[in-house]
């Protein structure tokens, strides 16, 4: 493989190869620190150490399945998010940060008192346990259609000693009539199918379809969302949803029809692109 055993060469040559395979060359350095748990600064103080044998033939194992575009997160089997470190596999769409922003408005702007909060799509359950790990006075529920990512999710929620509820449902359909909810947050599918051939090779053939795609031009789940919101929302309820950066428009549309007493805005994310609508 290399020449040499050292850390330094073996991630140099690992680097190399990740070009020539048009991927990113800081996938390398990312999988070694996962894999061994090191800051950078760690690495640094290891660099002239001799990798072991095994781990130079896993590490190389592992670089061929990136080449071959299988995200990272999928190969470590987990992430970081928000301060935590979450549980994923094919079943689960990988967190973004455009969610930690989600998140991080949730708590910023609600308080600690008692509210019930549903997550709908809760995927890896990062939101739901995300909110109730910081705010323990909340109940809160996520909400997936996927029978296999709600395991992930119950995984992560006793994982991180977080406890919250998970229900298989179609949007709000498995909750029942009379509850009411005070936050409804969700990072929905929302990228149309037209965009297909946009979209990242890794991403496309390797992340859950279902987490990702949406018919009605990435429309269709806001407005299933909006229409059994309605049902829901207690009088004096919040929603607070991820969108994609050319969908401000057309979402805030969706909710104006279903909710035309509420204010609704658009927040922009840290890259100055529409990434949340907020109903209040």
């Amino acid at each position: 493989m290399v020449n040499s055993n050292t850390y330094f060469e073996v991630l140099k040559w690992a680097s190399s190869f990740l070009e020539k395979n048009n991927i990113e060359t800081y996938v390398a350095e990312y999988l070694l620190l996962e894999k061994k748990q090191w800051t950078k600064t760690e690495l640094l103080l290891h660099f002239k150490e001799e990798m072991p044998k095994e781990e130079q033939h896993q590490f190389k194992k592992d670089l061929e399945k990136i080449s071959h575009h299988i995200p990272v997160q999928y190969i470590i089997g987990s992430c970081e998010f928000y301060g935590r470190r979450f549980l994923v596999n094919e079943q689960t769409l990988i967190p973004r940060p455009e969610t930690e922003e989600l998140v991080d408005l949730i708590l910023k702007e609600n308080s600690d008192s008692e509210k019930k909060v549903v997550d709908i799509g809760t995927g890896t359950g990062i939101i739901a346990i995300s909110l109730k790990a910081d705010k323990p006075n909340w109940q809160v529920t996520g909400l997936d259609i996927s029978k296999e990512a709600l395991e992930v999710a119950k995984a992560n929620s006793k994982e991180l000693n977080v406890s919250v509820s998970f229900l298989e449902s179609d949007v709000l359909s498995g909750l029942d009539s009379l509850e009411k909810i005070d936050i409804l947050v969700s990072n929905p599918p929302y990228i149309s199918y037209d965009e297909w051939e946009e979209m990242d090779i890794s991403v496309r053939e390797f992340e859950p379809k279902q987490a990702l795609f949406a018919e009605d031009e990435g429309l269709a789940i806001y407005k299933k969302i909006a229409n059994e919101a309605k049902e829901h929302l207690s009088e004096t309820g919040k929603i607070y949803l991820e969108i994609g950066y050319l969908q401000g428009n057309a979402v805030s549309t969706i909710f104006q029809k279903s909710f035309p007493n509420k204010e609704i805005s658009v927040v922009k994310d840290m890259n100055g692109q529409d990434r949340i609508i907020k109903v209040i």
